[in-house]
């Protein structure tokens, strides 16, 4: 239960039932709690009107993107994306562990190893997980479609391979490939925003955000295999798909959870971008103790983590 609102009489026994201690009671033992510094002075009503030892905490999750794929491929999938809040934690009750999924590698050549694989799971202990991207088909692989996962893989080469299914509520469904007469363009993975392109581009990523994080777009699926002209990725770091001759295929960029862009002929097909972990709390709930993080930055009343790789941060 929250303290007194600001501007009323706060006493050392009320902030020892709301954020713990010892007696005797000690002031400096809340350096840090609630809206008090970290050394120096404290006012009491100032830096703890209204303030609570349990609070909510934000998190965005992005999963590692899916491999194009290989010979004549559909571009990988997205990394399942999604935000989640986690309401009535208490401070000081225990540690979040963080794990980074990698984007899964590209398709190969012989036919049988030709479809990309599936990115990695990024997960938040406690909170949620959010499934890596499906994997783009591959030349002649069997059957040739798109991988589920949390964007599906477009479909690969020859007649109208379908993409793979997405995660609902992490990302969308993988494009199917061309009919006979067009077999060499091959699907685009779907992205958070958008399905993959039938016969052509990635899906588009999306601006996902929770307080104190501005909107960046992530999780573009990866463009699949063309016929004679290259099919971009999804916005949000899906990479491009190969053509014939062309310019190679493209990973999805890194910490973006984006699809490789599927491969064609000698080209080869390319990986699935990394995905990303933001962490989202009150900057008077933050107690400082934190593994792994890439950055820590406040903006307004919050404190974002970000972790590239994976971590643990306190409750």
């Amino acid at each position: 239960m929250a303290l007194p609102p600001v501007g009323s009489s706060i006493s050392l026994s009320q902030i020892q039932s709301e954020f713990g201690g010892s007696n005797p009671i000690s002031l400096s033992e809340y350096y840090g709690q609630g809206n008090a510094p970290s050394s120096g002075a404290i006012t009491m009503s100032e830096d703890f009107g209204g303030t609570s030892s349990s609070y909510t905490a934000n998190f965005l999750i992005i999963a590692g993107g899916g491999g194009g794929g290989g010979w004549t491929g559909g571009g990988g999938g997205a990394g399942g994306s999604q935000t989640y809040q986690q309401t009535g934690v208490s401070s000081g009750s225990g540690t979040w562990s963080i794990t980074i999924g990698g984007g899964g590698g590209g398709g190969g050549y012989p036919a049988s190893n030709s479809s990309g694989s599936n990115g990695s799971n990024s997960s938040v202990s406690g909170v949620t997980t959010s499934t890596g991207g499906g994997g783009g088909g591959g030349y002649y692989a069997t059957p040739g479609n798109g991988k589920p996962g949390g964007s599906g893989g477009g479909g690969g080469y020859h007649t109208n391979r379908p993409g793979g299914s997405g995660t609902s509520g992490q990302g969308n469904n993988g494009g199917a490939s061309s009919p006979f007469a067009n077999r060499y363009n091959c699907g685009g993975g779907g992205g958070r925003g958008g399905t993959g392109g039938n016969s052509g581009p990635g899906g588009s990523g999306s601006a996902l955000t929770i307080p104190g994080l501005g909107a960046s777009t992530r999780a573009g699926g990866g463009g699949g295999a063309g016929q004679s002209t290259n099919h971009p990725g999804g916005s949000g770091g899906g990479g491009r798909g190969a053509y014939h001759n062309g310019p190679a295929a493209q990973p999805g960029s890194g910490n973006t959870g984006g699809g490789g862009g599927g491969g064609r002929d000698g080209n080869s097909a390319r990986s699935g971008g990394s995905g990303i972990v933001f962490v989202s709390m009150p900057t008077g709930n933050y107690s400082g103790t934190q593994s792994g993080a890439s950055s820590v930055s406040t903006s307004g009343d919050y404190t974002i983590l970000t972790f590239t790789g994976s971590g643990s941060v306190a409750k």
